[in-house]
């Protein structure tokens, strides 16, 4: 009989995020690997959950070292419940190489979706969230994070980031001097805790705040690189939309297609629609 690992999103801050599902789990799962044990405890008297199962470690150091033990109880039928110190195993915690063994063993994998400092951010950030990417934690060393921050430059979509506190002016210093001083951001503290804070603006405005010094846990939204509007004559806009006609798209479809293509105001492409459309009625009347 094959156990079941259960990946339990572990609250942010506030204890009262947790819904019943994952005082149950607690309660009741054969095997507790946690990133930290004396975290977990706290949890457990917070939300008076009695826990009945063993308790381990599973945090990075040892993370390779208990995949032998944690498969062999799943082997043997036990539920293992796995807790990292906040939101979901997995997402920059310790949790992708139990996961992956445990499926390749024909491991039955679930989840208690909880709190993800990602979504939190991405919510309260005010930044566009309909597309985004998550980035991690950026390198240690400044040469390593300002290589990869020049690799995002052209990025669209929202980007989330992890940075430590000592980390962060510098950070966003370099993400200003890749992204430009005025791209808009939010540096979001202690996400849900008692001293909670947002900090909106430029980058620049973010990494001077930041100097003075940051404590807490960090998350960092910065928004996607602006399109670069394309020059294109009105004639031109016009075949690029009859293009999207011809291969099959709606007028308005079209034009959207084109808007997002170009960068350029919507007016502008249906202007250009409507004067090549005049332009061949006249034609036709000339004819």
């Amino acid at each position: 009989m094959v156990g079941r690992l259960v990946l339990g999103g572990a609250p942010l801050g506030q204890p009262g995020d947790v819904g019943p599902r994952l005082r149950s789990a607690m309660a009741t799962a054969d095997v507790l690997a946690v990133e930290d044990t004396r975290r977990l405890h706290r949890l457990a008297a917070d939300l008076e959950v009695q826990l009945s199962g063993k308790v381990v470690t599973f945090h990075e150091s040892v993370e390779r070292s208990r995949l032998p033990g944690l498969l062999t109880a799943l082997a043997e039928g036990r539920t293992v419940l796995l807790l990292t110190d906040a939101g979901m195993p997995s997402v920059s915690d310790p949790g992708y190489t139990l996961v992956r063994a445990a499926i390749d063993a024909g491991v039955a994998v679930t989840s208690v979706p909880g709190p993800s400092a990602v979504t939190t951010a991405l919510a309260v950030s005010g930044l566009p969230v309909d597309r985004f990417c998550f980035e991690g934690f950026l390198p240690r060393k400044g040469g390593e994070r300002r290589s990869r921050l020049a690799g995002l430059a052209d990025e669209r979509r929202t980007m989330v980031f992890f940075e430590s506190p000592h980390r962060l002016a510098d950070a966003l210093t370099d993400a200003a001097a890749a992204f430009g001083p005025d791209r808009p951001a939010a540096v979001c503290r202690e996400l849900t805790k008692t001293h909670e804070e947002v900090r909106r603006g430029a980058l620049s405005e973010l990494a001077a705040w930041a100097a003075d010094g940051v404590r807490g846990e960090i998350t960092v939204v910065v928004g996607g690189a602006p399109v670069a509007p394309v020059s294109l004559s009105p004639s031109e806009l016009a075949a690029e939309v009859a293009a999207e006609e011809a291969a099959g798209a709606t007028r308005k479809d079209a034009i959207r297609a084109v808007v997002v293509r170009t960068g350029l105001p919507r007016r502008t492409v249906y202007d250009a629609v409507v004067a090549a459309k005049g332009g061949e009625q006249a034609a036709s009347g000339g004819s």
